[in-house]
């Protein structure tokens, strides 16, 4: 099996478990030191894989209500011991818009001959009719005050 083979297997097994439930799924393939950018605070992100496992059941709380996590696109580039990927999904209640997507961005190391995953970004575009697409000066004003 190639790296990229491998490693989208690994995706979507997480994925998998995410909609499920499983924490152990969730945790599994993923490294001690993991850091992730979540949609939700902290805005810093979380790091270690103990601050990663405290993220979960608050999602799997919400997601039991009706939401989906689904994985509707899937890219992967990776060399021997390094690799990232990028994964757009739907993530949400059929209330949400349509297109309304989760941005999923995974950083990879390979470890002891397996691939770990060492980061995670999830993110949303902006939806707000305020936001970017309608007014691209509010964005910048928001982003010049950090």
């Amino acid at each position: 099996m190639t790296n990229e083979a491998e490693i989208r297997a690994l995706i979507e097994n997480w994925a998998t478990a995410v909609h499920t439930g499983n924490l152990d799924g969730v945790l599994a393939d993923h490294s001690d030191g993991i850091v992730m950018f979540d949609v939700p605070p902290p805005h810093e992100g979380v790091r270690g894989i103990d601050a990663y496992r405290e993220t979960w059941p608050p999602f799997f709380v919400w997601q039991a209500e009706g939401a989906t996590f689904t994985i509707l696109e899937l890219d992967v580039t990776a060399s021997d011991d390094v690799a990232f990927a990028w994964a757009l999904l739907r993530c949400g209640t059929p209330a949400d818009p349509p297109g309304h997507h989760l941005r999923l961005t995974i950083g990879l190391r390979k470890d002891q001959g397996r691939w770990v995953v060492t980061h995670e970004h999830h993110s949303f575009a902006a939806v707000d009719d305020d936001t970017a697409e309608n007014n691209p000066g509010e964005i910048h004003a928001v982003e010049s005050e950090r």
